[in-house]
């Protein structure tokens, strides 16, 4: 087995659960395929990232992350209020509906309505998880170095084979 261990410059695939605090699953990959990342790409937060320096292929390890170091504090100046002119008329403008705004670079941000009035509709732009301290289970299935290339191996007949065709 691998004895490569977590830490920048290495590529990692994993399973992974995050669970709120009171068990409910928030997302998993138990059930498909694995994830697999580069340390320090930002697919995972740092926090996540952090938690799991040091492991090798085969490890498993349970972490309580507090807040801070996953999805950050919740942030009451994160809630906009904003003309309900501003939407479009057949929208479904309630409570829980998750909407796509463009920030000033034209880059995706998505806000969850809180709160709809007669001409008025507040929007949450804080992350879901946002404030909540989570658990963060994972397997290690593999660690590579980032830098290395999938090595595609072929027996001695298929490559015999192929030498003859040509």
């Amino acid at each position: 087995m691998n004895e490569l261990r977590i830490g920048p410059g290495k590529r990692v695939t994993l399973h992974f659960s995050v669970l709120l605090l009171d068990g409910a699953v928030v997302d998993s990959t138990k059930d498909r395929a694995p994830a697999t990342f580069t340390v320090g790409d930002g697919n995972l937060l740092p926090g996540f990232e952090q938690s799991i320096f040091g492991l090798k292929a085969g490890d498993k390890r349970s972490v309580l992350l507090e807040a801070a170091n996953a999805f950050g504090p919740y942030n009451p100046d994160n809630i906009q209020r904003m003309r309900r002119g501003l939407f479009s008329g057949d929208m479904t403008l309630e409570p829980g509906v998750v909407v796509s705004f463009a920030d000033k670079s034209k880059a995706e941000l998505p806000g969850v309505i809180k709160s709809v009035a007669e001409d008025l509709v507040e929007v949450d732009f804080n992350h879901p998880l946002a404030g909540k301290d989570l658990t963060f289970q994972v397997e290690i299935i593999n660690v590579v170095d980032a830098q290395s290339q999938a090595v595609s191996l072929q027996s001695s007949k298929q490559a015999s084979i192929r030498n003859n065709q040509q």
